[in-house]
C-alpha cells in the first residue's frame, strides 16, 4: 500500500515545483500593487503627470505607468545590487576569495549571510531615498509617515529575498532571475503600446517585418553568445599511456564566450549616466546646443560600444584567473595535451581566454547597440525599452529553466527505474 502512494508523489515533483514557483510569483506581483498605508496613488499620479524627471525616478521602483508605491516596490533589486557588490569584493579581497574557494559549505554560508546583510543595508538606503523624495509628492506627510514607509519598503524587500530563496530551493528555476524575468515581461505591453503610439505614421508592414527579423536575429545571437564555449581538452597522468583512448575527449575546460553576462552593459550604462546627470544639473550647458546634440549621440554610442569591450575584458579576467586554473590543474595532476604544466599553461590559457573574450565582447556590444541601429535605419523611437540586457535576461532564464526541467525529468526516470 505504501508503494502505491509514494510513486505518484515522486512523479509529481516537477508539477509541485511549478505550482510553488507560480504561487510565490503571483503573491509577489499582487504585493507590488498593494499600496503602502498613507501613500495615495492619486497624489502620486497628479504629481508625476507634471514632472517627467520624477516619473522616471519613481518608475525605476514601481514600474512603467504604475502610480502605486507598493509593499514590494523595491522588488529583488537590493539583492541584485548586493550580489554584484559581493561578486566584485570576492575577486578583490583575498579573505573573501579564499573563503569562497577553500571554505566549503561553511564559507558559502558566511558569504550568503554577508550578502543578506548588504541586501538589508541597500534596501534601507533605497527606502530612505524614495521616502525623502515622496515628501515632494505627498500633501499630508509627516515624520511618522516617512518612518512607516521606510519600514514597509525594507521589510517588503527582505520578504521578497526570502521568497526568492524558497523558489530557488524548493521551486522551479532561480528565484531572483525569475523575479527579474516577470518584471521585464510585465513591462512589454506598455513598451509595445508606446512604440505603436509614437511611431504610428512611420510603421508599415515592411518596417515591422524588418524589426521582427532583426529581433529574431538578436535572440539567435544571444543564444549563440550564452551557449558557445571554447573547449580546451584535458588529459590526466593516468591517461598519458593510452593517448588513443576516448576518455581524454570527455574531459575539458569550457571557456564561455560571455563569462561576464550582462555586467558589462550594466557598468557601461552606469558610467555613461554620469554626464547626463551632470548636464541635467546645469554644469554642462554646452551639451544642450543643437550643433552638439548629433555629435554627442555619435560619441555616446561609440563610447557605449568601446566601454562594453573594455568591461567585458576586465570582468572576465576577474571571474576566470588563468594562474588559478593552472594551479588547480597541477594539483589534480591534469594537463592540457601538448602544453607543459605551470607558467606555460598559464600563458596558453591567458591567450585563449583573451581571444574568446574579445570575440564574445564584440558580439555583446553589437547586440547591445542593435535597438539604436534599428532606430537609426527606420527612423523610429522608443526601442530602447526592448534593450539587449532585457533580452539577455529573458533568454538566459528560459534556457536555465529548460535545463532544470530536463534534469528533473531525467531524475524522475531514474527514480522510477530503481523503485
Amino acid at each position: 500500500m505504501r508503494q502505491t502512494v509514494e510513486k505518484p508523489v515522486k512523479k509529481n515533483i516537477l508539477l509541485k515545483r511549478i505550482l510553488l514557483s507560480l504561487g510565490i510569483l503571483i503573491f509577489i506581483r499582487m504585493g507590488t500593487f498593494l499600496p503602502i498605508p498613507g501613500v495615495s496613488p492619486l497624489e502620486i499620479e497628479f504629481f508625476l503627470e507634471r514632472n517627467s524627471i520624477a516619473r522616471t525616478f519613481v518608475n525605476a521602483f514601481s514600474g512603467n505607468n504604475t502610480f502605486v508605491i507598493g509593499i514590494f516596490s523595491l522588488n529583488i533589486f537590493p539583492y541584485i545590487n548586493a550580489s554584484i557588490l559581493i561578486q566584485v569584493l570576492t575577486n578583490i579581497l583575498p579573505y573573501l576569495s579564499k573563503l569562497q574557494k577553500e571554505g566549503g559549505s561553511e564559507g558559502k554560508r558566511v558569504i550568503n549571510r554577508l550578502t543578506r546583510l548588504i541586501t538589508f543595508a541597500w534596501a534601507l538606503i533605497q527606502s530612505v531615498t524614495l521616502s525623502i523624495y515622496l515628501t515632494r509628492v505627498l500633501m499630508n506627510w509627516n515624520i511618522f509617515l516617512i518612518f512607516e514607509i521606510i519600514i514597509w519598503l525594507t521589510t517588503g524587500s527582505m520578504i521578497i529575498l526570502w521568497l526568492s530563496e524558497l523558489i530557488t530551493e524548493y521551486g522551479l528555476g532561480n528565484g531572483p532571475s525569475l523575479l527579474i524575468y516577470i518584471n521585464i515581461v510585465s513591462s512589454l505591453p506598455n513598451i509595445s503600446k508606446k512604440i505603436l503610439l509614437e511611431n504610428a505614421e512611420k510603421l508599415y508592414f515592411g518596417s515591422c517585418l524588418i524589426i521582427l527579423l532583426l529581433f529574431f536575429s538578436a535572440i539567435c545571437g544571444i543564444i549563440l553568445l550564452q551557449e558557445s564555449a571554447r573547449l580546451i581538452p584535458l588529459i590526466s597522468s593516468k591517461e598519458l599511456s593510452s593517448l588513443g583512448s576516448s576518455s581524454q575527449k570527455s574531459n575539458y575546460i569550457p571557456l564561455r564566450f560571455n563569462q561576464a553576462g550582462v555586467m558589462p552593459i550594466i557598468l557601461t550604462t552606469g558610467v555613461l549616466v554620469i554626464p547626463t546627470y551632470i548636464n541635467s544639473l546645469g554644469f554642462l550647458p554646452l551639451l544642450s546646443f543643437p550643433f552638439l546634440i548629433q555629435a554627442s549621440q555619435i560619441i555616446y554610442w561609440s563610447s557605449y560600444f568601446l566601454l562594453i569591450l573594455v568591461f567585458s575584458l576586465i570582468y572576465s579576467s576577474i571571474i576566470l584567473n588563468p594562474k588559478d586554473i593552472s594551479e588547480q590543474l597541477q594539483k589534480m595532476a591534469v594537463a592540457i595535451p601538448g602544453i607543459r604544466p605551470g607558467i606555460v599553461t598559464t600563458f596558453y590559457l591567458k591567450e585563449i581566454m583573451r581571444r574568446v573574450t574579445i570575440l564574445g565582447a564584440i558580439l555583446l556590444a553589437l547586440l547591445a547597440t542593435l535597438p539604436n541601429i534599428i532606430e537609426g535605419i527606420l527612423g523610429i523611437s522608443s526601442l530602447n525599452g526592448l534593450g539587449t540586457t532585457s533580452l539577455l535576461i529573458l533568454v538566459g532564464v528560459i534556457l536555465d529553466t529548460s535545463r532544470e526541467i530536463r534534469s528533473l525529468r531525467i531524475s524522475n526516470i531514474y527514480t522510477e527505474m530503481f523503485d
